[in-house]
């Protein structure tokens, strides 16, 4: 089947719900649409066959209704973004779970992570386990939706896919493998209605608590190279690394494997 087509029950009318959140460009830090989140946004036009009209497709996003970098999803021909207003310290999570019961979603797409803010990825899953749902993560296309069933193509490293059978409703994050989001019209863009519902969370007082600052890249290792000759440092240039010190439990308990893990993670540094 060619990537471009969808195959779907005619009876059937989807209800597609796209989360998206402000991105941040990675070298200039300049405000902008978020790129998986507009993937996601690609692949519901893709679902509801381009139908623009607001009945099968809702852009949701939860926070700052005046966040300029919305309305460049909207450019993407959409008639309305749908934001919940939030204050900035709240969590987004419960009042995003609270509207995705009452519309009635079949699929919820998201990106994998946000570009700004705690960037941790954990929101489709506290969304899964909030309401219940299965949750399919690096979706890089979905190809069918059948009988409430939906064949999705999961993103695998080193570009291999993998088909995986979902029963409706559930939650996609989509991958930077999904197909490239169109580009944003001005013209859409600033004539999209913001539809705002003004809601109330809880403060999220943990990330209150939090020092932020700009991230920065960690040293890597480098092989200590003990060739003498040409021939030996080349074929240690070129060869294939294998890991040492690699240990394979299968035999094991879930606590001695999780223990396992905590010693590794003691050992590396990444604990203290």
């Amino acid at each position: 089947m060619q990537p471009n087509q969808f195959k779907v029950d005619a009876a059937n009318k989807l209800k597609i719900v796209a989360l998206v959140s402000v991105g941040k460009h990675p070298q200039s830090g300049r405000v902008r649409r978020s790129d998986q989140d507009s993937r996601a946004v690609e692949l519901g036009l893709k679902l509801t066959g381009d139908n623009r009209s607001g009945d099968s497709l809702t852009v949701l996003h939860a926070g700052d209704p005046g966040e300029q970098s919305l309305r460049s999803y909207a450019g993407m021909g959409l008639k309305s973004v749908r934001v919940l207003q939030l204050d900035p310290a709240a969590d987004a999570v419960l009042p995003l779970g609270q509207h995705l019961q009452q519309c009635g979603a079949d699929i919820v797409l998201t990106g994998v992570r946000a570009e700004s803010g705690e960037s941790s990825g954990m929101v489709p899953y506290q969304l899964a386990e909030k309401l219940g749902w299965p949750i399919v993560p690096r979706v890089a296309d979905i190809v069918s939706v059948e009988g409430g069933v939906a064949e999705v193509l999961q993103a695998l490293p080193r570009g291999q896919r993998r088909s995986v059978m979902v029963m409706l409703p559930f939650i996609a994050s989509v991958d930077s493998a999904a197909p490239e989001a169109r580009q944003s019209a001005f013209g859409p863009a600033s004539r999209a209605l913001m539809d705002i519902e003004v809601v109330s969370s809880s403060v999220d007082t943990t990330r209150q608590s939090w020092d932020e600052a700009a991230a920065r890249k960690r040293p890597k290792r480098l092989k200590v190279v003990k060739a003498k000759t040409a021939a030996e440092r080349f074929k240690a240039a070129t060869a294939k690394s294998q890991g040492e010190g690699g240990k394979v439990m299968k035999n094991e308990s879930a606590a001695e494997q999780a223990q396992a893990i905590f010693d590794l993670l003691k050992e590396e540094g990444v604990l203290r």
